[in-house]
């Protein structure tokens, strides 16, 4: 999860999620410390909103959304959720995973470099963000 000389895109955070998100990543310092510590920054640079105002473009808990690896246009559909609702197999994201934090807070059009675990860095850039499951 390294970041290029790109700024980081802006992430809006549903006021409703704030403490869970903190909670969760106080919980994964000792088993994923890097995911922890990259949650923990994304929550602080965040814009904090009321639930009634987070724009219907951002990505948040319950929302699906539809992204798209630059170099090699694949495009990739998933819903962020928290841990125990996760399912890869359902193509359900936990947000305590590198790429849910990467997509949390980011809004449609938004572009990020994302390290995958084989070390190589993608572009990856926000297609779509739909309503998706209730929200917990």
């Amino acid at each position: 999860m390294t970041q290029t000389r790109r700024r980081a895109p802006r992430v809006t955070i549903d006021q409703s999620h704030l403490a869970d998100l903190e909670s969760l990543a106080e919980g994964a310092m000792d088993r994923s410390p890097q995911v922890a510590d990259k949650l923990f920054e994304e929550l602080s640079r965040a814009r904090i909103v009321d639930s009634g105002k987070l724009p219907a473009n951002v990505v948040t808990i319950g929302n699906t959304v539809t992204y798209r690896d630059e170099t090699t246009g694949a495009e990739r559909t998933v819903t962020l959720v928290y841990p125990r609702e996760a399912d890869i197999s359902q193509n359900r994201v936990s947000v305590v995973t590198p790429i849910g934090v990467a997509l949390l807070g980011l809004t449609e059009g938004a572009s990020f470099s994302w390290e995958a675990r084989n070390n190589v860095t993608h572009l990856l850039t926000i297609v779509r963000v739909e309503p998706g499951m209730a929200k917990a």
